[in-house]
């Protein structure tokens, strides 16, 4: 069993598959808050502050939260909703965080179903959880979006930096690359240090940095300072193109 914030079908709007169209898959719960990301919401008349997908993160919002407790039931809907669009998108897992479902026989079912159908599946992840991928042999038919947490996120670094579970990702997983949530600040603060501690874990990884924001007009005061330190330092800009488009829309 496990838990599904939303799913839908629109254009992946970061990283490096930005542009592609896709189908995502947004599980629910998260082992990091992210404070320091500072999208602000409001839930039982209390202003909290945390990641940009507080929805799928904080657990008051549980109740609307879909229980996924059979496969074929959400391979099904699957089957439909492909139908409807007329071609196998590309499946994006995303959260929350995907991998903490990953032993999860119902999950892991869907995953297995979606790399049988010949569908490319990329999981967007914090990079802090180790997946067995003897024991669960699928997930090397994956990509896997490493968006790792930096100090700006406000978690502690023994959280948000697990050397060996990259290792094991950047070894043993289809394809994998890092993407960094950045602001000006912490350009300034040493981004540069921080990413490159973790290149020295693994050093063979495209590096990708979009700026941080909620909204179109938070992306708007970390753009152009995000845009010059990958010119800089040879990075690869990520826009956040669903936020610029529909600004703080779910759904998109």
């Amino acid at each position: 069993m496990f838990y599904l914030a939303e799913q839908f079908f629109s254009i992946q709007g970061e990283g490096k598959y930005a542009g592609v169209p896709s189908y995502f898959l947004r599980t629910a719960a998260c082992n990091l808050s992210c404070p320091g990301f500072g999208a602000r919401y409001e839930i039982d008349d209390e202003v909290r502050y945390g990641c940009d997908t507080y929805f799928a993160v904080d657990s008051r919002f549980a109740k609307a939260w879909t229980k996924i407790e059979c496969a074929s039931d959400l391979v099904e809907r699957l089957k439909r909703e492909f139908e409807q669009i007329g071609y196998l998108p590309h499946v994006v897992i995303t959260g929350g965080e995907p991998i903490l479902y990953y032993k999860d026989e119902v999950f892991y079912g869907v995953v297995e179903w979606l790399i049988a159908s010949g569908i490319e599946i990329t999981f967007e992840t914090n990079g802090t959880i180790l997946i067995d991928f003897d024991a669960y042999p699928a997930y090397a038919s994956c990509i896997f979006s490493l968006s790792l947490k930096l100090s700006n996120s406000g978690e502690i670094k023994s959280k948000r930096l697990v050397p060996e579970v990259l290792r094991v990702i950047a070894e043993r997983a289809k394809e994998s690359f890092l993407k960094f949530t950045i602001d000006a600040k912490i350009i300034q603060d040493g981004a540069l240090e921080e990413i490159q501690e973790i290149r020295d874990i693994i050093p063979d990884l495209q590096v990708y940095c979009m700026p941080v924001g909620e909204s179109r007009d938070s992306i708007r005061k970390n753009d152009s300072a995000v845009f010059g330190f990958c010119m800089e330092h040879n990075f690869r800009y990520s826009d956040r193109l669903h936020i610029r488009i529909f600004d703080t829309t779910q759904g998109v």
